[in-house]
């Protein structure tokens, strides 16, 4: 098997940029949640594929937060860069900001963490390159990325054991 690199973030950080069209709009004049959704899994989706070079599927979107309000005509601006990586799964922070194209003012408006799972040819999970984080910035986002990782699969052993629970009393 071919040793794999270990990267830095810096390596797979993806930047996409929209203008809010009047489709994106909803009732009240604001874009639709479901609409940042979709481009935050497009950007993290990106990013993944550059750290592993493999197709990647989103296993969860995590802690996805709308902070400001995004206008018509508003230019928003996603930044996606990896966080941390498991043996076949990375976590990929999405940042999400506005730009008035008017008066140029910058406003953060949402923020969401994204798990995804590299697959080989036959669409089994496959290893992929370790993170090396750099910058003290880096390193503290490995290390709270590595807290919410140990989070989720604690809170996934609880829930699984409340489903055999239910099973076992089910019978």
């Amino acid at each position: 098997m071919k040793e794999m690199k270990a990267k830095h973030p810096k390596d797979s950080q993806v930047e996409v940029t929209y203008i809010v069209q009047p489709p994106d709009i909803n009732s009240i004049g604001t874009i639709f949640g479901g609409r940042v959704m979709a481009w935050i899994d497009l950007a993290a989706a990106a990013c993944a594929n550059r750290h592993t070079r493999r197709t990647c599927v989103t296993a969860s979107m995590d802690a996805l937060h709308f902070i400001s309000p995004v206008f018509l005509g508003d230019i928003v601006i996603l930044k996606a860069s990896v966080n941390y990586v498991h043996k076949t799964s990375l976590e990929i922070g999405v940042r999400v900001e506005a730009e008035n194209p008017l008066t140029g003012d910058l406003r953060h408006t949402s923020s969401a963490y994204l798990t995804f799972v590299a697959l080989d040819e036959h669409g089994k999970p496959t290893i992929i390159p370790e993170l090396k984080p750099q910058s003290k910035a880096e390193k503290i986002r490995y290390q709270e990325a590595l807290g919410r990782r140990k989070e989720k699969l604690k809170y996934k052993k609880q829930r699984l054991k409340k489903v055999q629970g239910k099973a076992k009393h089910a019978k």
